[in-house]
């Protein structure tokens, strides 16, 4: 793609993530497909270095579907493309396994040896979509529907869970987390910044002031 990351931006990135001391890190700007190269690349390269399990957290299915389109180098949309399905995919002697923010999608993971287990990341929708909302709304109203036993259904069991449960359950015994979810602040995590990716706080189209929550990124 004519606007994929630089090389050398990228190569620079990716020693910018090895050079820092905690095992956990947030990327908190608001260019996801960029941010998500730059993190997948450094969870490849770790894995070149350190056989074991690798955990891809993505919000949904959908937003999994616009990384594999639209991340900002070559080798990471081919890379989330194979993985798309069946979900697992080895690479050299490790094992990297994708998984989503609803529990009911865990099979793969779940049962993994916690001390096989060497890197997570994990990525959330950095847009606002009330539409999704909405949906998620409707769906609860159908919980329970094709269930005799009411707790057999993912969605009564996320119900009952802590709202940020899908970054919680693995950072209690992960040793390596990256954490793409803007600015949401998590404790113990460092944020990492890269200079090249601007903050602007909003942009000017033909006289039109655009708010900064846009996720320039998803615009062709």
């Amino acid at each position: 793609m004519s606007r994929d990351l630089e090389k050398t931006l990228l190569y620079q990135s990716v020693k910018t993530l090895l050079e820092e001391k905690n095992s956990k890190i947030s990327l908190p700007q608001h260019k996801l497909y960029t941010l998500f190269s730059i993190a997948f690349q450094y969870t490849l390269y770790t894995a070149t270095k350190e056989p074991g399990n690798y955990i891809i957290r993505i919000e949904d299915s959908m937003l999994a579907e616009k990384l594999a389109r639209k991340s900002k180098d070559p080798s990471t949309r081919k890379f989330i493309q194979a993985l798309l399905l069946p979900r697992k995919l080895k690479y050299h002697n490790a094992t990297f396994y994708l998984d989503f923010f609803h529990i009911g999608t865990w099979n793969l993971t779940k049962d993994l040896p916690h001390d096989k287990i060497k890197a997570a990341l994990i990525v959330k929708n950095l847009s606002d979509r009330p539409m999704d909302h909405l949906s998620i709304s409707l769906a609860n109203l159908e919980t329970n529907a094709g269930f005799d036993d009411p707790s057999d259904d993912p969605n009564f069991i996320m119900q009952g869970l802590p709202k940020d449960y899908y970054i919680n359950s693995l950072t209690d015994f992960v040793p390596n987390v990256i954490f793409i979810g803007g600015e949401e602040q998590r404790d113990d995590f460092t944020q990492v910044v890269f200079p090249f990716i601007k903050n602007e706080e909003k942009k000017t189209v033909s006289g039109v002031t655009l708010s900064k929550n846009i996720d320039w990124d998803s615009i062709d």
